[in-house]
This record gives structure tokens, C-alpha cells and sequence, in this order.
């Protein structure tokens, strides 16, 4: 189950994965229901979050036991598209980590822009434990975002680390008490510098081109750039 609502002013869409006593895993209808959601969002920033003491168990297990090769191979790019999803909003998604993500929990972290974990939280890829992984864009994302070797060390040891040892390998952008005030923080700034600023970041074309684009961008911001806060 999904929650949603706004948060504030308006400014930030919350999204509240709800399902407590199974520490918020997804069937295929949680995928699909995340997914809608945030593709109807139109806030500038999007909050994403667990309800109860967990963040997230990643895949059902009960689903994931009863499918077939094939049905498993769609319920991967199932939860690949809900991950891209993420990445592609047109704005920022925050991800508040508190308690556990395990599995595919952390692959949702990994699509959004920023995770912010409370002290409390701990992250792992499991899946090796029970003889499987992680199949929603982790394998793509998490070398990315850590390097190669912090990648196969969390993967093929299926380790537990502590949200201080996942703010050092940058598993998570910051460690606060009140994730949701980093996606407020967020939100406070300029909603079209912040799209343009993702959107340059994220941007994996030679480095040519992104300067270009850079650039364009820039430009694109002067436009309606509010002299008066030239100085802060």
C-alpha cells in the first residue's frame, strides 16, 4: 500500500511506503501503485519513505517464491521501471531512510537523488544470502554510486552497514535525525535551477557536450533570474 500527500506549502510530495508488518516489501500491485504515484506527482520535490520502523524489505519474498523464469524476468523490469521512475522525475526525490532497507529498499535509495539516513538506519543487499540479487537497477546503480569495490564487497558479502559506514562510502548523501527536513531544505530553493541542476549532473554525455549543455542551461535560468538575490 501507498500513502501520499503534501507536505508544507505544498512544495513536497510525500510518498509513505505502508505496509508495516511485512517492513514495507513490494508486490508487483506495490510497484505499480509506487510507480503511479510518483509519475502524477508535480512538485518540485518528492519524499519517499517507509512507514513504521523499517524503510523498506525490497521484493516480497511470498511474490517473488510463486513465479515462474519468466514472470520473475517481468517482475524485475517491473521494479527496474518503478527505480528509473524515480530517477526521472522532473525534480528532486529524496529518499529518508530509518530502520532497515534490504535488497530492493536500497535499490529505490540508489535512483533517488538524495538519501538521508537517521542514525538508526542500516542498508544491505542481501539476495546472495537466499541465493538470489537484487534486480532493480542496483547492479547498474551501486558501483556507480560507491565504485566497484565497495559494490562487490556490500553484494557478494551480503553484509549490514551501520548509516555512518554508509555515509562514508556515500551509500548516503547525509546522516540527520529528520530526513524530511533535507527534502524541506531542498525544496526552499529555486524549482526550475533545481530541475536544471539534476538534470546537468545526472548527464553522462562526453564531456564536450555537457559543457554545452551546461552552458545552455545557464542560460536558460537567466531568463528569469531574480537580480535581487544577486547577493544571498
Amino acid at each position: 500500500m501507498i500513502r501520499t500527500g503534501v507536505d508544507g506549502d505544498g512544495d513536497v510530495r510525500t510518498v509513505t511506503l505502508d505496509r508495516p508488518d511485512s517492513r514495507n516489501a513490494l508486490t508487483e500491485s506495490g510497484l505499480d501503485d509506487l510507480r503511479a504515484v510518483v509519475e502524477a506527482a508535480t512538485e518540485p520535490v518528492v519524499y519517499l519513505h517507509g512507514a513504521g520502523e523499517a524503510f523498506c524489505a525490497g521484493a516480497d519474498l511470498e511474490t517473488v517464491a510463486d513465479l515462474t523464469s519468466d514472470d520473475a524476468a517481468a517482475f524485475a523490469r517491473r521494479g527496474q521501471a518503478v527505480a528509473a521512475t524515480l530517477a526521472d522525475y522532473d525534480g528532486a526525490v529524496v529518499a529518508g531512510v530509518d530502520g532497515p532497507a534490504r535488497g530492493g529498499g536500497v535499490e529505490l535509495a540508489l535512483a533517488c537523488d538524495v538519501r538521508v539516513a537517521t542514525p538508526d538506519a542500516t542498508l544491505a543487499e542481501t539476495g546472495v544470502s537466499i541465493g538470489l540479487f537484487g534486480a532493480w537497477g542496483g547492479t547498474v546503480r551501486l558501483p556507480d554510486i560507491v565504485g566497484l569495490g565497495e559494490a562487490m564487497d556490500l553484494g557478494l558479502s551480503g553484509r549490514t552497514v551501520d548509516a555512518a559506514e554508509a555515509h562514508r562510502m556515500g551509500l548516503v548523501s547525509r546522516v540527520a535525525g529528520d530526513p524530511q527536513a533535507v527534502a524541506r531544505e531542498i525544496a526552499a530553493n529555486d524549482a526550475a535551477a533545481v530541475r536544471a541542476l539534476k538534470e546537468r549532473l545526472r548527464d553522462d554525455a562526453p564531456r564536450d557536450r555537457q559543457e554545452r549543455r551546461e552552458a545552455a542551461a545557464f542560460a536558460d535560468l537567466i531568463g528569469s533570474f531574480d537580480s535581487g538575490n544577486r547577493n544571498g
